[in-house]
């Protein structure tokens, strides 16, 4: 089967960026939170600290019974209590009268300041102190740390284990996340099979179904790896209808290319609609896109280093759309180790290596695992350049 309607990158995106799909929301536990993107921002319900504290172990005081001690006028305070981390102090402190106190400890009220113990005296129910202190020493003040209202996170933070104990240390223990978007991955082809099978003469073990799969995971999307389908209509049409029952997104790699291109828009225009049928790109021309029940599927290419590069052009988009992100792909500036030659009138997408300022083409194929291995991104080669000079600055596409 002919190609039926070439269109650019740019309008292929455009078409994937017009399928009825939204981010999703859900409220979950801050102990499964870890990796999840904020839906919204996150503000904080307490001060933090909730109440003035001590920050040392020593005496709380009223600082202004301490402003004329010194070595040779020492203040005599009586002590009247012990507060402890965690008490809720039940004294009142008022003038002549002190308490010892705690790290962490809640001041006891008439209290505004704290001497540590190594700079005082005891002598039966008296503190003596020989230096004045001044309001706040040795106190931590409520919401000085973290105060009420105060914007902690924002929308689309991905949680790291610093964010979770953040939201812990203000008691929040459910957060709102986008949803994980669910993508069905497929692999297909008769000479395809799994890793750890025995491998006969003619067969290649699947790099595809686990390099989609683990950068969908990558993204924050979650991959269901459905198996293998084999070149035949019944095998290939069952996986498709059950990654649609099961997931947002259907991926197929290889379907696209080959023998079972033909099967593959066949079965998407049965039960859907085939929306792109050849991308005017290299590599990546066979890509099929379509819709079945409103949930996109994509056909691509079966060699790993085209596979990966169209789901970075045209799949990881979609997926941080469904996770509430704007996407943009990282990029670095570098130069071009060496003369690269294309075809005038070709759009290509051409793998490269990095090592250290330099850009390192890739030209084994698309075909060889080492192709995609290999590599650290790509770079953009326009359909109106035949030659990329040796030196030259170009910007490379990072895979990831």
């Amino acid at each position: 089967m002919a190609f039926l309607n070439v269109i650019s990158l740019e309008e292929a995106l455009k078409v994937i960026d017009s399928f009825p799909l939204k981010a999703n929301v859900e409220k979950i536990g801050i102990e499964n939170a870890l990796g999840r993107m904020l839906a919204e921002d996150i503000k904080s319900p307490i001060n933090v600290p909730p109440f003035d504290r001590a920050t040392v172990d020593g005496y709380a005081v009223r600082s202004e019974d301490t402003w004329m001690a010194g070595e040779s006028n020492p203040i005599r305070l009586r002590v009247i209590g012990e507060i402890n981390a965690g008490d809720t102090p039940e004294i009142t402190l008022k003038q002549g009268e002190s308490a010892y106190i705690s790290t962490g400890a809640p001041l006891p009220e008439g209290a505004d300041a704290v001497i540590q113990f190594e700079d005082v005296d005891r002598e039966g129910e008296e503190v003596i102190i020989y230096r004045p202190a001044y309001p706040g020493l040795g106190v931590m003040k409520a919401g000085t740390d973290i105060p009420r209202g105060k914007t902690l996170l924002k929308r689309g933070t991905r949680l790291t284990f610093k964010d979770t104990a953040l939201l812990s240390a203000v008691g929040i223990a459910e957060v709102p996340v986008f949803r994980k978007p669910r993508v069905a991955v497929i692999s297909t082809g008769n000479e395809v099979v799994l890793p750890g099978t025995e491998l006969r003469y003619g067969q290649i073990y699947d790099i595809n179904g686990r390099a989609i799969a683990d950068a969908v995971r990558e993204l924050g999307g979650e991959a269901v790896f459905l198996g293998i389908a084999r070149d035949d209509r019944e095998s290939l049409k069952a996986l498709i209808e059950r990654g649609i029952e099961c997931c947002d997104v259907v991926i197929l790699s290889g379907g696209a290319s080959g023998g079972i291109r033909d099967l593959t828009s066949s079965i998407i225009e049965e039960l859907g609609e085939v929306k792109v049928h050849g991308i005017a790109i290299q590599p990546g021309k066979p890509t099929i896109i379509g819709l079945i029940a409103g949930k996109p599927v994509f056909g691509l290419p079966g060699y790993p280093t085209s596979c990966l590069t169209n789901f970075t052009l045209l799949v990881a988009p979609l997926i941080r759309k469904l996770l509430g992100q704007e996407y943009t792909h990282t990029t670095v500036n570098k130069r071009l180790a060496h003369k690269v030659f294309s075809v005038k009138g070709r759009r290509q997408f051409l793998p490269v290596r990095i090592e250290g300022e330099k850009a390192v083409p890739i030209l084994k194929g698309s075909g060889a695992v080492t192709s995609f291995v290999e590599a650290d991104g790509f770079i953009e080669v326009p359909e109106n350049v035949e030659i990329l000079e040796e030196n030259e600055e170009v910007k490379v596409i990072l895979f990831g």
